[in-house]
């Protein structure tokens, strides 16, 4: 009877120990786990606040704003700024959705079905050269919010991954 009694109590020390080791480790993989992105960047306030940066910068950009030599964007950005607001929550929505935030991207246009990057970008005859000082303008905005390198870094290739997306409307002379 006695055998018996310490058989049970090992057994029930190995199972409480295994237990306890896989309470400790859950909870250790629970706080290993990385927060995403979209939290790394401090959420839609602080991306909205970049986005609002960003937007306006573009429009001063001498490259692709009011001034660019690009006729497209040019007139964009001269005669479409009450679409400028609009703009900004629907790039801050694309940069929450990307860096996985909860929120949705729904390309569209007035009176048009949604569209994805290419068509929306398809009229503006966006030039590779231009499409890189929009990243660099993106980049500058990161860096007046003082966005760490990484994340900088993971926001701009995401961006860049829809290069050609964008590009796709330019026409090289």
């Amino acid at each position: 009877m006695m055998k018996r009694q310490i058989s049970i109590i090992k057994s029930l020390t190995i199972a409480l120990t295994v237990a306890a080791l896989l309470v400790a480790t859950s909870g250790q993989a629970g706080s290993q786990t990385e927060k995403s992105l979209y939290e790394r960047l401090g959420g839609v306030f602080a991306i909205a606040a970049v986005m609002d940066h960003f937007s306006d910068a573009i429009v001063q950009n001498p490259i692709v704003g009011k001034d660019s030599k690009n006729p497209a964007l040019r007139k964009w950005h001269t005669n479409n700024l009450g679409r400028l607001p609009g703009l900004k929550f629907m790039r801050t929505l694309w940069v929450c959705e990307v860096t996985g935030g909860p929120f949705k991207f729904s390309p569209t246009k007035p009176d048009k079905t949604h569209l994805g990057l290419e068509e929306a970008h398809r009229e503006l005859n966006i030039s590779p050269a231009e499409f890189d000082e929009v990243a660099a303008e993106l980049g500058r905005s990161l860096d007046f919010a003082k966005v760490p390198a990484r994340e900088k870094a993971e926001v701009l290739s995401a961006f860049a991954a829809h290069k050609d997306e964008v590009t796709a409307g330019y026409k090289a002379k």
